[in-house]
This record gives structure tokens, C-alpha cells and sequence, in this order.
């Protein structure tokens, strides 16, 4: 039986990674091994001597290098048995492989055929693995192994990631790996450089020579090519996949970054099928919810380290994404939140403000009621009755459509946004609607509005548009040049876009999701750099969401907000659907019935994507079904076996038309009722059936040929007399042009009107965090102003502004004059604003008149701790954690001394507080330091 398995499955599984069964320059089969006892203590085979398995040892398997010398050893058993069986066996051989031919300890594989096990002897656990690797992956792992460098003493580029939260994130990573930790999650908010961190890592990692090929993945194109510019900027030696116009992945760079659909099919493809040993290091760039159907299968097929990135909170996270990267539910590797973020001095991140504005139909609907006495006077010289028209607010842009709605949150975001530098147009925006349709209609109300524009200022940009990617693209435009100002997004620009010039953000559309809810802000969270600002951009120390929807009082009273369900894919329904007629056939003695079923479900199985991982994991059980005794008869207990475990494998289809796939799973429900004999049932599933047929467009050639049966199918005749054939023939003939559907002219289906709308409630709203900021700075402006306009006039100002120092009496006299003009300039509140409570009233006066730079309090403690960082760049993640407690204590307090240092809250990280953390030399140099802060 075990010859069988190598025979059959082993041997083909090895040349599928190209290793030739029977060239004894790359596999040697029953290789001899000397056997050897260990020496008690010593961990290597020094002594020959009869070993566990006797004098004579034979392994099934030894894989040979370039060198000609044993890299792998391949312990097999039976197809049968637990694969298990052979790793202490496949241990004993490599370890006595080594012990007689000297050289490099071979990697250990045991294997049933179907279950790959790969040990990386005194490194790492066993791994399950989907394949063998090639004769590269294993020279390379081996080079990996024999170089790499420990990571507690590499130093990272702080140029490409040198913020404290960054270093702290790397070394977490760094950490975990020196202690064979294989999966990480890292929870930063939008905006504090989860790419730049990350690539930050990869540098490091690939320096310690812990790494070679790294797998970047993101869910858009344009995600992309953010990704592959990041690279190309930060680590740019380093050679990228894919290149301009390049289509088939090469085996000749360092870096891939590729979206989840295109590494699915190169995982699936069969002609030119990839290692899963081919990437060292995989990062999932905004780990969510879509990769734990179809997409998780990426993951598992590769043996690489993997790196989660996610803006979303970690309060709010799926748990599934936890269990994903092996974490504690709530316990990332490494969190920084939103609020860490603003609350830094100085701010990592923009805070915002929020306007809601809700008009009349919003808050009234449309209906009689609300709509003018005006707009229905034309209604009733239209002809058409004002009674029919009754809709509620929400029903806006989903089955009703109002112009003068639309153009009104236009004409109102004009007003009120942010503006650029002239003071006319809008700062970079974004407008977030409900449909493309309704995008649509915004640009055009924006080219109706503003025809001086020429059709530039307002952009529709949608994932489905080739328009929008690219250089000189519609998202290139807007990021890049002047014009366009506003970017129409339909979901392609609610998450990971960063354009930093963004000071605008309207929601046009209701959110029910919070995590997606706080990736749209997230949009406009990052912060311009003053030398960055181009001339048609504001500065930005906030930035304006319009809220049109009531988001954030949804989310007020819904902190969670409202989810998704997790769905159960549309070809597990299918699958689930013909299982219950063929129950259902059987019970009813319809055995020809159930045997066209069975017959259409043994198709099903057999196109199953045989390249996929969990097609791949479940072979044990597809073969059960793959036999013809199975199926004749089938039973009840084989109907049970197919739904509990055949069933959810379907959840891997993917690349199928699932308009006509959903056609399908109707007419068969439509069948089963009709079989059962359910009336009620079977009245509401026809009624769908048809109202979906009557929607294929004639106007189209290929439905037209189906024009007889499209309209049988519309009358109740037709239904009343259907044949189970009949239904194989409905499916079968009109399923494939179910996407026809699409043809039909847009917005049809939909009310549409223009009648006269008025604003109904227009606010500031406070939400989230720091929102006193904003007094703060108009404070600010206010101080400024008033000291640069009396400098034209007041002597004691004129004498600061030249040079001059100011006697005691002149300074108390302008802080008096200055009160009196506005009484609230107070040398308190100058402290407070400016965050500085030591310097007297005539440094704030040289710093308003740009004599001095008065850097606060808090803004030095921050420059001092960041630049100690920077120049320590081997410092471990305990110990930057240490320095970020040091820092917000001194920030606190005003003041340290040494003694604080070894006690709480210090002594929460070791209990001798600084001494356990640092060594002697580190300490002199941190307490230099806090005698120069508090000095």
C-alpha cells in the first residue's frame, strides 16, 4: 500500500515541483543511512551504533542539491495511515544524514501523499504545506537559514519609518519572528503609514537576510499601484512585480504586489503552477472580511510568515480576522488608534469637523404632503395624479430620484466646503453616493451648475471605469493636478486611497457599516506637510465632512453600527438546493428525477478547480464520491455525506457567470416547490422567475432568438402546466443570458422628478476627538491678528520687532493694552494655547512677530524622545515602549526626577522599572536627556 501512495501520489506530487522520480541527480529513492546514537546532552548524532529502527536505515526519499548533497529528506507512509507516523522516523534520518555526510542539516517532510508535513529542524515546529518545494525554494531556505542575522541587533530605516509607534510595530514583528511566531495582525489607523511601516520591516528583514520574496497583496487595482509607487520610492533597488504592461508573474524579483483575484488564478493555474514555497513573507494590506471565503485560500497555500494591515478598529474587529493571524480576540501584535494619533504632540493625524445638512424629503419624504403647491399644480397639467406619488426619505436614490435634491447638496457643499487659497472653488474633495447612477447625476448637476469649467471640476471615478487607472488617469488627475476638484465615488474611493490633500469628504450616501464608516474619514485623516502644499491647496489643520444622511447620529446611538450578515455563497445554494430535490425525489419514488439530478451534481463536482487548496485538502473525501457505486443507488446516508461534507467546498467556485448560476438556483427552488407540491411556495418563486424574464431586453440579438419562450414565460399558463424537463429547459435556454439584464437603460425602474426642495436643518456637530482645537486655532488667528495690526502703531511692539529688549514696566504695559483690547489675550491663555507654561509674556509677543520660534512644551519632550529613537535605531519594542511612557510622564507632569524612573507606572514594564529595561550606558544617556527637558 505505501508503494501504491509513492507510486501514485508522491511521485507525482514531487514532479509537479519539478523533482524527477528516478534521476538520481536530484532524488535518490531507499537512500542508506548510517544510523547514529545521540550522546545524552549533546543534540547531534556523534556515535554509529544500531538506532531506533535498527541497523539498517532506509529513507524513502532524499532530495539532492546543486551540490549533489542531501537538502530534504521525505518520509512516506500510506494513504491510509496518519502522516504523522513518520516525523519522529524523518527526524532521526536527517539528523543522521548530516552526522555522516557532514554539511547542512537536510529539511525534514513527512507525507500520507495527501497531507505534506515540513519540519525546519531546529528552527522552527512542523507546518503543514500544499506542495513540495522545488530544488530553488529549498536552496534558497537553506541559504536563509544559514545567513540570516539575529533581528534584535538590526536597526531600521527610520527615513522610510521613523515615527515611535512605527518602531514599536516593526520590533513587535521582529520580535515575534526571533520567537518562531508566524503570523501577525497590525492595527494602525488610516493615515499613520501602515505601508511605510511595513516596508520599513521588509527592508530590515531582507537586510538580516531573513527574507528574499515577498508576496504585497491588495483588493483594487488602484491599491496597486499606491503599493508598487511606495516601494519604488522607499526601497527602490529592490526589483518589483508587476512591471508596465507585464501579464505572467517572473521568478526574478524581490517584491510582488498583486490584487487577491489575479494571485487566486496563478494560485489555481494549472499549466504554470507557483511553489507554495515561492514568498517568504506575505503582507494583507487591509485585512477584511473578503478574504475568509474565496480569498483565504491564498493564504493557506503559501508556507510564508504573514503580516495582516488593518485601519479598522481593534474594539470592532471580526473575530475571524483575529483566529486568521493566530491573535487573542482584541490583541493585535500592535495597535495605534485614531485618538493616539491626534492626541500626539505634535498630531500624527488632521482632525475633523462635521456639518449635517438634511433637506425637507430627506427628513419628510415625498409625497403629497411635502411636495409644493407649485410643483403639483404641473403634475395636474401633466396629467398625473399627485395621490401616487408617496415615498419615504430613505427611499431617495434607491427607487426615487429628485433633482432639485441633489443639486441642492451640491449648491450647498459649494458654499460651505473648505476652500483653496483664492477663496472660490473647494479644496480636494470627495463625494461618497449610493449607486453609479447616482454618481452620475451629481457630475452632472455639477457641470450644469458650473459650465465654466468646462466638465472638469467633478469626476465620476469608479472601479469599473479603465479611465480611472493609470498615469494621466482620472485618480492620477486628482491626486496630481489642479483639476479635477471632486472625485464621484461610488465604494472605490471609500478605503485605501491616500491623497493627503483631501480637506473635504461628503456623504452623500447612508453608511451602516462602522468600520467601513471610519475608513471613509480615514480618507481625509492624513496631514499636509506645509513644504508639500501645491497653489491650488489650503493649508489643512482640519478637515470638513457634510453629512447628508445623519451618519454620525446613527452611529451615536449604534456605536457597532450594523454589519453585514456573512452570506453562504450563491454555488453552495445551488449545491444545497439539488441535494434537497433529490431527497425530495427519493421520498417521492421519482428515481428518474433523482438520478437527473445526481447526475447533474456529479458535473458539478467534477469541475471543481482541482488546483485549488481545499479541493487539494478535501481529496480523501471528493474520492468517496468519485466512484460510480456511490451513485448507484444513491442513499440517503450518501445525501447526508454530500451536504455535511461535499457541500461547502463549493464556497471556492469562483470564475462562473453567477447571474446565470443564481437563474439556475431559482428555477431548481421553482422545480422543488413545484415537486413538493407547495403552492403558496411555488406562486412566490414563479412570480420572481418571471419578473426577472421580463426584464431580458428583445433589443438585444442573441435574447431576441429566445423571444418565443422569454414571452410563454411571462403567462400563468406557462407555469400552471410546467414538466420537470420543462424546467431543465427554461434553465438551460435563458440562464445564459440573464446578464442581458444589464442592457437595460439606467436608471430604469426608478422615480424620477425635480421638485422644489429646501434645506430643513443645517449644523455643526462635535464627533470625535480634539474638537476644542478648532477654538483653539481661530484663538490663535485672533491673537496674531490684533498684535500685527497694533505693531504699525504701538512703540513697544515696533521696539520688539526691531531687536530690542523691552523693559519690565513696557512689557507690563503691553500685556495691559492688549487685554484691553481683547480681554481674552491673557498671558494664562497664551500659555495654555501656545502649550507652553514657563515662558513669560514678551517670548509669546517675539513669537507671534516671527522674532522667535517658541516650540511648546510638549513639542520639545516629542523632538527629543523621536531624535533619541533616531539615534538608536537596535532599540527592542520593550524598550520604545519605555521611552513612549517617558514621554507622556514628562509631557504630564512638567517635570521627572531619576527616582520616578524606578517607579510606577515605570515599573509596570519591569519591576526595577528604567535598570531592567536599558543597560547602564542607555541610562546615562536617558537621564542626560531628562535633565535637559526639565531644565
Amino acid at each position: 500500500m505505501e508503494a501504491h501512495t509513492r507510486q501514485q501520489i508522491i511521485d507525482q506530487r514531487l514532479l509537479e515541483a519539478g523533482w524527477k522520480v528516478g534521476d538520481p541527480s536530484q532524488v535518490r529513492e531507499e537512500f542508506f543511512i548510517s544510523p547514529f546514537r545521540e550522546k545524552a546532552g549533546d543534540g547531534a548524532a556523534l556515535q554509529e551504533a544500531p538506532g531506533v529502527y535498527g541497523a539498517r536505515q532506509f529513507s524513502d526519499y532524499v532530495l539532492l542539491g546543486k551540490n549533489g548533497k542531501p537538502i530534504a529528506v521525505i518520509e512516506a507512509k500510506c494513504a491510509s495511515k496518519d502522516a504523522a507516523l513518520g516525523r519522529e522516523q524523518a527526524k532521526q534520518y536527517c539528523y543522521n544524514i548530516q552526522a555522516q555526510q557532514g554539511g547542512d542539516l537536510p529539511f525534514c517532510f513527512y507525507t500520507n501523499g495527501h497531507e505534506i508535513f515540513f519540519w525546519n529542524l531546529d528552527v522552527a515546529p512542523p507546518v503543514q504545506v500544499h506542495g513540495f518545494p522545488t530544488r530553488q525554494d529549498l536552496e534558497r531556505l537553506l541559504h536563509l537559514r544559514t545567513h540570516k542575522k539575529p533581528l534584535t541587533q538590526e536597526f531600521i530605516n527610520t527615513s522610510i519609518a521613523g515615527r515611535d509607534y512605527q518602531l514599536q510595530a516593526i520590533r513587535a514583528v521582529m520580535e515575534g519572528m526571533e520567537r518562531n511566531r508566524r503570523d501577525f495582525l497590525l492595527v494602525m489607523a488610516t493615515g499613520t503609514g501602515k505601508t511605510r511601516t511595513c516596508i520599513a520591516l521588509i527592508d530590515a528583514l531582507m537586510r538580516a537576510g531573513w527574507i528574499q520574496r515577498v508576496l504585497f497583496l491588495v483588493d483594487r487595482i488602484a491599491l496597486r499601484g499606491q503599493a508598487l509607487d511606495a516601494f519604488k520610492e522607499h526601497i527602490p533597488d529592490e526589483p518589483r512585480w508587476p512591471e508596465l504592461g507585464e501579464k505572467t508573474i517572473t521568478a526574478d524579483r524581490r517584491i510582488y504586489v498583486v490584487t487577491y483575484p489575479t494571485m487566486l488564478n496563478v494560485v489555481r493555474d494549472e499549466e504554470r503552477p507557483l511553489s507554495p514555497h515561492f514568498f517568504d513573507l506575505i503582507v494583507i494590506d487591509e485585512s477584511h472580511r473578503s478574504i475568509y471565503n474565496t480569498y483565504r485560500e491564498v493564504l493557506h497555500y503559501f508556507n510564508a510568515t504573514k503580516l495582516g494591515l488593518t485601519a479598522t478598529p481593534r474594539d470592532v474587529i471580526d473575530k475571524n480576522t483575529f483566529a486568521l493571524f493566530h491573535c487573542e480576540d482584541g490583541l493585535p501584535s500592535f495597535a495605534f488608534s485614531y485618538d493616539e494619533a491626534i492626541n500626539h504632540v505634535p498630531p500624527y493625524l488632521c482632525d475633523f469637523r462635521v456639518l449635517k445638512i438634511k433637506t425637507k424629503f430627506q427628513d419628510e419624504g415625498i409625497s403629497k404632503r411635502t411636495i409644493s403647491l407649485e410643483d403639483q399644480k404641473k403634475l395636474i397639467l401633466e396629467g398625473k395624479d399627485v395621490e401616487d406619488i408617496n415615498f419615504e426619505g430613505s427611499d431617495l436614490e434607491k427607487t426615487v430620484t429628485n433633482h432639485a435634491t441633489n443639486a441642492l447638496i451640491v449648491k450647498e457643499f459649494m458654499e460651505e466646503s473648505i476652500k483653496d487659497p483664492n477663496g472660490v472653488l473647494p479644496g480636494k474633495t470627495i463625494f461618497f453616493c449610493l449607486s453609479i447612477a447616482h454618481a452620475r447625476r451629481i457630475e452632472s448637476i455639477f457641470d450644469q451648475l458650473y459650465p465654466e469649467y468646462k466638465g472638469d471640476l467633478a469626476k465620476v471615478m469608479v472601479s469599473e471605469d479603465p479611465r480611472v487607472y493609470g498615469k494621466g488617469g482620472l485618480l492620477d488627475q486628482f491626486t496630481r493636478s489642479d483639476m479635477p476638484r471632486i472625485a464621484i465615488s461610488v465604494d472605490m474611493l471609500d478605503t485605501g486611497i491616500d491623497v493627503r490633500e483631501i480637506v473635504n469628504l461628503v456623504f452623500a450616501k447612508p453608511v451602516f457599516s462602522y468600520t467601513k464608516f471610519w475608513q471613509m474619514i480615514g480618507r481625509g485623516t492624513r496631514l499636509l506637510e506645509s513644504a508639500k502644499v501645491k497653489p491650488w491647496c489650503p493649508e489643512k489643520d482640519v478637515f470638513q465632512i457634510i453629512d447628508c444622511w445623519d451618519n454620525f447620529d446613527y452611529f451615536k446611538l449604534t456605536p457597532k453600527g450594523k454589519e453585514p450578515k456573512a452570506q453562504i455563497p450563491l454555488p453552495v445554494r445551488l449545491v444545497g438546493v439539488r441535494l434537497d430535490k433529490i431527497e425530495a425525489a427519493l421520498t417521492l419514488g421519482l428515481e428518474q428525477v433523482a438520478e437527473k439530478e445526481s447526475a447533474a451534481l456529479r458535473e458539478q463536482i467534477a469541475a471543481l478547480p482541482a488546483q485549488s487548496v481545499t479541493i487539494m485538502e478535501a481529496r480523501k473525501l471528493l474520492a468517496r464520491c468519485q466512484v460510480d457505486e456511490f451513485w448507484a443507488p444513491l442513499t440517503f446516508e450518501g445525501i447526508a455525506f454530500l451536504r455535511h461534507s461535499i457541500q461547502p467546498l463549493f464556497r471556492v467556485v469562483s470564475q462562473t457567470d453567477f447571474k446565470a448560476m443564481r437563474f439556475e438556483k431559482d428555477v431548481l427552488e421553482a422545480s422543488l416547490a413545484h415537486l413538493q407540491n407547495d403552492p403558496g411556495k411555488y406562486a412566490v418563486l414563479t412570480q420572481n422567475l418571471t419578473a426577472q424574464i421580463s426584464e431580458l431586453p428583445l433589443a438585444v440579438n442573441i435574447v431576441a432568438q429566445e423571444a418565443g419562450l422569454i414571452q410563454k414565460a411571462q403567462t400563468h399558463h406557462y407555469w400552471a402546466t410546467m414538466t420537470d424537463q420543462a424546467f431543465d429547459h427554461l434553465a438551460q435556454h435563458l440562464a445564459p443570458l440573464m446578464h442581458y439584464r444589464d442592457a437595460r437603460p439606467q436608471g430604469s425602474g426608478t422615480a424620477s422628478f425635480n421638485f422644489a426642495d429646501v434645506l430643513k436643518s443645517k449644523e455643526f456637530v462635535e464627533f470625535g476627538p480634539q474638537h476644542a482645537s478648532l477654538s483653539i486655532t481661530q484663538y490663535r488667528e485672533l491673537v496674531e491678528k490684533t498684535v500685527n495690526e497694533l505693531t504699525a502703531s504701538h512703540p513697544v511692539l515696533q521696539k520688539i520687532r526691531d531687536g530690542g529688549t523691552p523693559t519690565e514696566a513696557e512689557a507690563e504695559l503691553l500685556a495691559a493694552q492688549l487685554h484691553d483690547e481683547h480681554p481674552h489675550i491673557t498671558l494664562q491663555l497664551l500659555r495654555r494655547v501656545y502649550h507652553h507654561q514657563r515662558a513669560p509674556f514678551i517670548r509669546f509677543i517675539r513669537h507671534i512677530l516671527g522674532i522667535e520660534l517658541l516650540e511648546s512644551f510638549p513639542d520639545t519632550v516629542s523632538r527629543s524622545i523621536d531624535q533619541f529613537i533616531a539615534e538608536h535605531p537596535t532599540l527592542t519594542g520593550h524598550q520604545l515602549q519605555f521611552l513612549h511612557l517617558l514621554r507622556d510622564f514628562i509631557m504630564d507632569r512638567g517635570n521627572i526626577e531619576k527616582r520616578d524612573l524606578i517607579q510606577a507606572p515605570f515599573t509596570v514594564l519591569h519591576p526595577s522599572g528604567i535598570r531592567g529595561v536599558f543597560s547602564p550606558a542607555q541610562i546615562t544617556e536617558i537621564l542626560a536627556l531628562t535633565e535637559r527637558l526639565v531644565a
